[in-house]
């Protein structure tokens, strides 16, 4: 998996390292019981602060997408295991809710909207658009 960090973005760089893992697991490119790289290695792969790849390790912590084994490192946790992390409804509609109520106030309809989502879903799944 390649990570690609846009340093000048308004998107904290700890973010879309967190993001881009979990694209990662939802495309499949990372299986539970993969190993991350350490965050040493991490950091200086992407020429980042070490800090920076140890807050985004531990923001998937708290979320349940992976475990921090000491002296092990950072381990993906499989769908059952994230899923006992707890409800997940809530904070997917809070994240989304800005996003869709600007699509809504720029003029696209439902329609569209649901679409944009189907064709996102299809990519993270690997399918062609039909």
């Amino acid at each position: 998996m390649i990570i690609r960090i846009e340093p000048e973005s308004d998107i904290p760089i700890y973010t879309q390292l967190s993001n881009q893992i979990i694209e990662g697991i939802a495309r499949g490119s990372l299986r539970p019981g993969d190993s991350l790289p350490s965050v040493r290695a991490l950091a200086a792969d992407l020429g980042v602060n070490m800090h920076t790849v140890s807050k985004s390790y531990h923001q998937l912590e708290k979320k349940g997408i992976i475990q921090i084994v000491p002296k092990s490192g950072a381990i993906i946790r499989s769908q059952d295991e994230v899923k006992q992390n707890g409800p997940y409804e809530e904070p997917f509609i809070n994240s989304c809710m800005p996003v869709i109520a600007e699509a809504l106030v720029v003029g696209m309809t439902r329609e569209h909207i649901e679409a944009l989502v189907a064709t996102v879903l299809n990519d993270l799944e690997g399918k062609t658009p039909s």
